[in-house]
C-alpha cells in the first residue's frame, strides 16, 4: 500500500483548520501523515493545533504564503504520495481512496484530480463542479477556456518525486500557484481524473481569489512562464492564451464595477485576439439580459 502525506498550509484560519484535519484523518485510506505547516498565524491556530498532540505534524515558520507552506510540507513529507488540503477546505471520505486507486491503476500518472463542491461559509453548497479532463492536458490548461484540472490544490494529490522534480510551487504566484503547479506537472505527466465531488472548496470573504489585482499580476508571471518554451504547439496558442487571461481579467474588473479596468483588460485582449471584438461588443446586451433574469417578477395586479 502506497503512503501519502498530507499537507495543510494555515494562515490565520483557526475557525476552520480542525475541519479540514478531521477530514485528513477520517480518511478510508489512511495516510501516513498529516503536516500542517502554520504560515505565522495570529490568531488561536497554535492552540487548535496543540490539541491534536502526535496525530498531525505541525510545522511554524515565518509567513511566506501558501506555496512556501506547501514547500515546507513537501520538504518534510515522509509518504511516497503528497495531497493538499487547504485549511478552509473539507475532504470527502474516499477521497484519497479513489485518488490512489487510479495511480495504482497507472503509476505512470504525474497527478490525479477530482470533482469539487463550492460551499458557504456556513457549510451550505452553493455548486457542484465535475468538469475536468485526463490524460496530455497541457495545452488544453494553456487554452484558459474551460476548466482542466479541478482547483483550488485541495483537490490534487501527486507523487513526491514529481512535486521535488518540479520544484515545488512557485510561492511568487498567490492565488495562480495551483494552476502554475498543475500545468508545469502537465507538461511531462499524463493526469488522472475522479470524476466525483471529493472535497467541498469553501467560499467566503477571507478567499484570496477575490484580489482581482493578484490575480492578474500572478496569472501574467504564469502565462510568461509557460510561453517560456520553445515547443511550437505551446507557441501557437500564444494569441488565444493572453487573449483569453484578459477577457477573463475584464470580466472580473468588469463584475467589481471597476470601469477602467474593465476597458484596459477588454482592448488587451481584443489586441492579442481580434476575434473577441464580438464578445465585447455583445457585452452590454449580455449584461442587460442576466439583470432582467435575475430581477423580481412584477407583481400580479389583483382580478
Amino acid at each position: 500500500m502506497k503512503t501519502v502525506s498530507v499537507i495543510i498550509p494555515t494562515y490565520n484560519y483557526a475557525r476552520y483548520v480542525a475541519e479540514a484535519i478531521d477530514s485528513a484523518l477520517g480518511q478510508t485510506y489512511a495516510p501516513l501523515e498529516v503536516i500542517v505547516v502554520d504560515d505565522a498565524s495570529t490568531d488561536d491556530t497554535p492552540r487548535v493545533l496543540a490539541a491534536y498532540g502526535d496525530r498531525i505534524r505541525a510545522i511554524r515558520q515565518p509567513n511566506g504564503g501558501a506555496g512556501a507552506a506547501r514547500n515546507t510540507g513537501i520538504a518534510a513529507a515522509r509518504g511516497e504520495y503528497v495531497a493538499f488540503l487547504d485549511a478552509d477546505d473539507v475532504w470527502l471520505p474516499a477521497k484519497l481512496q479513489l485518488q490512489m486507486a487510479l495511480f495504482k491503476a497507472d503509476p505512470t500518472l504525474g497527478l490525479v484530480h477530482c470533482g469539487s463542491e463550492a460551499i458557504d461559509g456556513q457549510g451550505k453548497t452553493l455548486e457542484v463542479f465535475l468538469d475536468g479532463k485526463e490524460g496530455f492536458v497541457a495545452l488544453e490548461m494553456l487554452r484558459l477556456d474551460r476548466e482542466v484540472i479541478q482547483l483550488p490544490g485541495s483537490c490534487i494529490v501527486v507523487p513526491r518525486r514529481v512535486a521535488e522534480e518540479l520544484g515545488g510551487f512557485d510561492a511568487r504566484l498567490p492565488p495562480s500557484e495551483d494552476w502554475d503547479f498543475c500545468f508545469r506537472v502537465s507538461m511531462r505527466y499524463r493526469v488522472g481524473y475522479v470524476r466525483k465531488p471529493l472535497f467541498r472548496y469553501r467560499l467566503h470573504g477571507g478567499g484570496i481569489h477575490l484580489n482581482i489585482p493578484k490575480m492578474e499580476r500572478s496569472m501574467l508571471i504564469a502565462l510568461d512562464k509557460a510561453f517560456a518554451s520553445p515547443d511550437p504547439a505551446v507557441q501557437a496558442l500564444r494569441a488565444h492564451s493572453y487573449g483569453q487571461l484578459h477577457s477573463i481579467l475584464a470580466g472580473c474588473y468588469f463584475r467589481a464595477r471597476r470601469p477602467r479596468d474593465f476597458v484596459r483588460h477588454a482592448l488587451k485582449s481584443v489586441h492579442y485576439d481580434p476575434r473577441n471584438i464580438g464578445y465585447f461588443a455583445a457585452y452590454p446586451w449580455r449584461v442587460l439580459t442576466r439583470r432582467r433574469a435575475s430581477a423580481p417578477a412584477a407583481a400580479t395586479p389583483a382580478a
